[in-house]
């Protein structure tokens, strides 16, 4: 692919609402695609909130009702879907897991599960054990997906871009007053990995902390070239892939490296 047309889905999220959730996120997915989107990115945990009082009601497997809906726009829309949802594993009663989950033309073609929770997380939610890039099925495009706090590890951003991925993506609910380090952090992983990174955020409140948005798109050379304010928008932009192997050629940062140094 030489292009593709992305979107961040900026929105606020009501904490254990999942029905209104989902049905708003959703429209505004249904604006961006009449802009022209073709992969678009919710916010971490879009449809629940981190709803620690109701994990047990919250949590979905892979045929919940977020899924189950995502699944289906995605196949009317013919786009791709990338979001996370509290997990419930099948396989233990009490654990938990903050899964991102990539559809595409409406099925499922990756997940990958936070590797880092971060501080009260920890007390809810189990830590994956992998990281590697979704290779979609249709489209010659690898994703690599990272999930808020692990924006603050540039070895998961370089592991994937290692791997082959073509775009970096972030879904998060980075919160205030840290808009600062977002930015930064979102432009450094572009710049060091040479790869378009979308880092899509959450706006609004929940019982712990506010939400400043700033969903941000940049390009492989670490130019911004679309960034949202602290409102609920759908931040739309095409992205030029042929601009990560000019990146490349021109500053080889990759071929430069002394993994056996570090």
């Amino acid at each position: 692919m030489k292009s593709i047309n992305v979107a961040c889905i900026q929105m606020d999220v009501l904490s254990c609402t999942k029905n209104a959730n989902i049905s708003k996120a959703l429209k505004m997915a249904k604006e961006a695609v009449s802009k022209g989107a073709e992969l678009l990115i919710f916010p971490e945990v879009f449809s629940t909130g981190f709803c620690y009082e109701d994990m047990e009601g919250s949590a979905e497997t892979e045929t919940g009702k977020t899924i189950i809906r995502m699944c289906e726009f995605s196949k009317r829309n013919k786009c791709i879907l990338i979001f996370s949802i509290i997990e419930k594993d099948s396989n233990s009663a009490n654990a938990y897991y903050n899964l991102a989950v990539c559809i595409e033309d409406g099925e499922i073609v990756g997940t990958y599960r936070k590797t880092h929770p971060f501080k009260k997380e920890k007390q809810y939610f189990s830590p994956g054990n992998s990281i590697h890039p979704i290779e979609l099925r249709k489209r010659c495009l690898k994703i690599g997906i990272q999930i808020c706090y692990e924006l603050r590890f540039p070895e998961i951003a370089r592991k994937l871009s290692l791997q082959g991925s073509d775009i970096l993506v972030t879904i998060a609910e980075f919160p205030a007053p840290r808009s600062n380090i977002w930015k930064s952090l979102s432009i450094a992983r572009a710049i060091e990995n040479q790869i378009p990174h979308i880092a899509c955020n959450r706006v609004g409140i929940d019982n712990d902390s506010s939400f400043f948005g700033a969903s941000i798109i940049v390009d492989a050379l670490g130019n911004v070239k679309a960034q949202a304010k602290d409102e609920e928008t759908s931040l739309c932009y095409e992205l030029d892939l042929a601009e990560v192997s000019c990146a490349r050629e021109n500053i080889q940062v990759f071929t430069d490296r002394r993994p056996e140094l570090y």
